[in-house]
């Protein structure tokens, strides 16, 4: 098995239809990985909001010789430090995609309470970080990244000082800027393992 999926050999495919329109981050996806005793994997994905579920089962090998199995090893063996370096730039580029996201949203929803010239360093950040992603590399995007981190701290600041002036609701945009943050490097997701006893 290596990182990347298109570098493995594909099994099966199925589709989770009939998902509402919501905002990005909102849907919950349960996905379950069930191999039995006898080798047949099942796999099944629940939206939790709506309970719709597909499944799929594979039942036949990967149809792979002893040869081509040992072949793919030593290829996955040799591309290991590469895989590695691939999947890095992956989750710097998810990361950077889901702050630029947040950021964002919380710049177009409280841009009332800083300065216009912190609004336009957090923008120009933002662009920064945007430029980042499409030229790639993990050095440039993490830079990007901090820089845009550090340039959000007033808005975050002046939120947390909102949300702390009388009349304001607990929980309000003070703890919608910290849970917006940390969606940052949050990924939900959930995996189930099941005994092979409970089958037999």
């Amino acid at each position: 098995e290596r990182p990347m999926a298109a570098d493995n050999r594909l099994l099966g495919v199925f589709q989770l239809v009939g998902i509402p329109p919501a905002p990005r981050g909102v849907p919950q996806i349960e996905v379950t990985f069930d191999i039995d005793a006898n080798g047949i994997l099942n796999v099944s994905a629940r939206d939790r909001a709506t309970g719709n579920e597909q499944k799929i089962t594979i039942t036949t090998s990967s149809g792979l010789s002893k040869e081509e199995v040992e072949k793919m090893a030593r290829e996955a063996e040799l591309h290991a430090a590469e895989d590695r370096r691939r999947r890095e730039e992956v989750e710097a580029r998810n990361r950077a995609d889901a702050m630029v996201y947040n950021i964002e949203k919380m710049l177009r929803e409280h841009r009332s309470k800083i300065s216009e010239a912190d609004a336009r360093e957090i923008e120009a950040a933002l662009e920064e970080t945007k430029k980042a992603m499409q030229q790639g590399g993990i050095d440039r995007i993490n830079q990007a990244t901090d820089k845009l981190t550090r340039a959000s701290h007033k808005l975050a600041e002046a939120m947390y000082r909102a949300a702390g002036q009388p009349g304001a609701t607990p929980g309000g945009d003070g703890g919608r800027a910290q849970a917006e943050a940390r969606k940052d490097n949050v990924v939900d997701a959930e995996f189930v393992d099941v005994d092979d006893k409970d089958k037999r």
